[in-house]
């Protein structure tokens, strides 16, 4: 059975901290799609317009006429989009309406590749078929990836999230002689996220299921925590936690301060 803390599709920090980004929902994503590929095309009935308006003035000849009508296409439905997305860091008119952005999977920044991809496959998916095939892939795939997404190793990420409060653990007083002779070695990312997820989902799951998992948690640490107290289980992964995290915070400590005495002798010298 899942729980709150088994999520696949996060997007972890060197720490081993999965930072809160989230996809944006099928029917949004198909919103802002909507607008973006209005604005395609009456930037492309613009063009028309002014192609007509100047062969009627006779300032071009009819002779480029289809040349025209190709160029047009390939500014309002490519160079356009590509433009727009590089220049706003993934976003388009559409996205900063419905709060989206591209990334790549890791949730890096996408760069002029996968604009360029995006936006090819685009003609395609969106403007030839007038979004039909955006519509079946963007509703069969997890995070609503079209197919120039699928190609291209993209997504739509939410960014008007709420900004949650970050969770500040205490050590229990009933640990606090435990802590001062723990020994809690490194602990594989994995289980170091789940345990940090499960303190901050915790009062949101039924006791049954907040119990077992806090147990399951504590027999997975155990190899790695020495002596075992006899606490309860959520007790513990808390001061396990902040044992961890004090480490940490040591461990930069002394790397500072060396840094300092080097770079101290370096300038003295």
């Amino acid at each position: 059975m899942s729980t709150p803390i088994d999520t696949a599709d996060e997007v972890l920090s060197g720490e081993a901290v999965a930072i809160d980004v989230q996809p944006l929902g099928f029917f949004m994503r198909a919103l802002g799609a909507l607008i973006d590929m209005v604005v395609g095309w009456v930037l492309f009935a613009l063009f028309l317009w002014l192609r007509i308006w100047l062969l009627g003035v006779g300032v071009i000849a009819s002779s480029i006429d289809g040349i025209l009508n190709i160029t047009a296409m390939v500014v309002c439905f490519v160079i356009v989009p590509i433009v727009m997305e590089v220049a706003l860091r993934g976003r388009s008119l559409g996205k900063l309406a419905v709060g989206g952005r591209i990334v790549r999977l890791d949730g890096g920044a996408a760069g002029f590749r996968h604009a360029f991809i995006r936006a090819l496959i685009g003609v395609l998916e969106i403007y030839m078929t007038f979004g039909a095939i955006a519509i079946l892939s963007g509703a069969f795939t997890a995070r609503s990836q079209r197919l120039g997404d699928l190609v291209a190793g993209t997504y739509s990420q939410r960014v008007r999230t709420p900004k949650l409060l970050p969770l500040v653990p205490v050590l229990p007083p009933a640990l606090a002689g435990w802590a001062q002779i723990a020994d809690v070695a490194r602990m594989p990312d994995r289980l170091a996220r789940r345990i940090s997820q499960f303190l901050q989902h915790a009062e949101k799951m039924s006791p049954s299921a907040r119990a077992r998992v806090a147990q399951d948690l504590v027999a997975e640490s155990s190899a790695y925590v020495s002596p075992q107290p006899a606490a309860h289980p959520e007790q513990l992964l808390i001061a396990i936690t902040v044992l961890r995290r004090d480490r940490e915070r040591r461990a930069l400590a002394i790397a500072d301060a060396r840094t300092e005495k080097l770079t101290g002798r370096r300038v003295g010298v």
